[in-house]
């Protein structure tokens, strides 16, 4: 059940998806400020979190996304070193650089490992989910500690590590239990709900003010706003978008991404006619079988995520549950599946949304990227 649990919070944190600003990164990323390395007003595509620096410290936002005009979280970054600036406004303090770090999603390790920081991370929480390399080998050598589970980590264990900060997704009227007892500053990390591909992968800029690595971090967001930007247009002409549908029953729900979430906008942009774009929201939106049925019966493609030992086949499908194969879909073997269980498709798409597009785009108009080689999908076999 928790593992069923877990599996499920790794999907909608995917699929969830507010008002994005198109363009360029600007070239000047960072302002020295007192010694800490600000930016302000290079945050082009984010509405989770805003940025504003100040003399001695850089003050981060994190907006509500479930409560309009409200703040999550308000983090004031000083430098290690140096004097709480007077003046400054209510908030979570956090001493940045941080370097000894606790986090509760493969997302976030990637993340951090793709900015260089690690081996900064300290423990990690359901570490049998975790999929980065460098961070399942520092498990391995003892140089990370499993804390547990998300839900209830081991207290112990993270006082013991020294942790100075705990990254976590959080969900709406949400809390994190005994850890927001011990004073240590939780970054809220609601990046899964943007509603724009490129506004999710901009949160590795908070995460480059947070780690010491905002120039890195800038660098990164920016080829991958350009590749982006240069596949998308590839289908921006397509006159034909074929009918889309996506995910599997978990339980009674059926969860399908909101019309105003950043998967949405990628079935978009990769040129699909996503048959729940309609629906209001930026999260998963829980659906019964029946009026999922009722709307995608006739879809043209069924793109599905699973966590298994072994790949999907239809037979298994439908073993699983025998009226999936009353779709289409089903019929006409126009499904596709990702393993979870060895691919990096949570690790990597958040913060590389531009790898996901293109893939979409080889299997949508397979005429555009003629010698696209798979990444996370495969054609499900018998």
């Amino acid at each position: 059940m928790i593992r069923n649990y877990f599996l499920l919070l790794l999907q909608l944190c995917l699929i969830s998806g507010c008002n994005a600003r198109q363009g360029s990164s600007s070239e000047g990323a960072g302002a020295e400020a007192d010694g800490l390395l600000c930016m302000e007003d290079t945050v082009r595509y984010a509405a989770g979190y805003r940025v504003t620096c100040h003399d001695g410290y850089a003050n981060v936002e994190v907006r509500d996304p479930w409560n309009a005009g409200r703040l999550l979280q308000r983090y004031l970054l000083v430098p290690r070193d140096a004097p709480l600036p007077e003046g400054m406004p209510g908030g979570v303090v956090v001493r940045v650089p941080l370097r000894r770090m606790a986090v509760y999603t493969s997302v976030h390790c990637s993340v951090l490992d793709a900015l260089g920081a690690a081996g900064d991370i300290v423990g990690v929480c359901e570490s049998r989910y975790i999929n980065v390399p460098s961070i399942k080998e520092r498990l391995r050598a003892g140089l990370v500690a499993d804390l547990g589970e998300a839900t209830s980590p081991v207290i112990e264990k993270m006082i013991e590590t020294g942790t100075e900060a705990v990254f976590a997704s959080p969900f709406d009227n949400g809390g994190y239990g005994p850890v927001e007892k011990l004073g240590i500053p939780i970054i809220e990390c609601a990046d899964y709900m943007e509603t724009d591909p490129l506004g999710r992968a901009e949160w590795i800029k908070f995460i480059g003010l947070l780690t010491g690595r905002v120039a890195r971090a800038d660098s990164l967001f920016r080829r991958t706003e350009a590749d982006y930007l240069r596949i998308k247009a590839l289908a921006d002409g397509v006159e034909r978008r074929p009918a889309l549908m996506t995910g599997l029953k978990y339980g009674a729900p059926w969860y399908v991404p909101a019309g105003e979430s950043f998967m949405a906008r990628i079935y978009r942009d990769a040129g699909a006619d996503y048959l729940f774009a309609r629906l209001p929201g930026t999260g998963g939106t829980p659906l019964s079988f029946e009026t999922v049925l009722d709307r995608a019966i006739h879809a043209d493609l069924w793109l599905i995520q699973y966590n298994r030992a072994e790949d999907m086949t239809y037979g298994a499908l439908k073993s699983d549950y025998s009226p999936y194969s009353r779709f289409d879909a089903f019929a006409n073997r126009r499904i596709y599946g990702c393993n979870t269980s060895y691919s990096l498709y949570y690790e990597e798409v958040p913060m590389h949304p531009d790898y996901l597009l293109a893939e979409l785009i080889a299997i949508f108009h397979p005429q555009l990227l003629p010698d696209y080689k798979f990444r996370y999908f495969a054609p499900l076999k018998e």
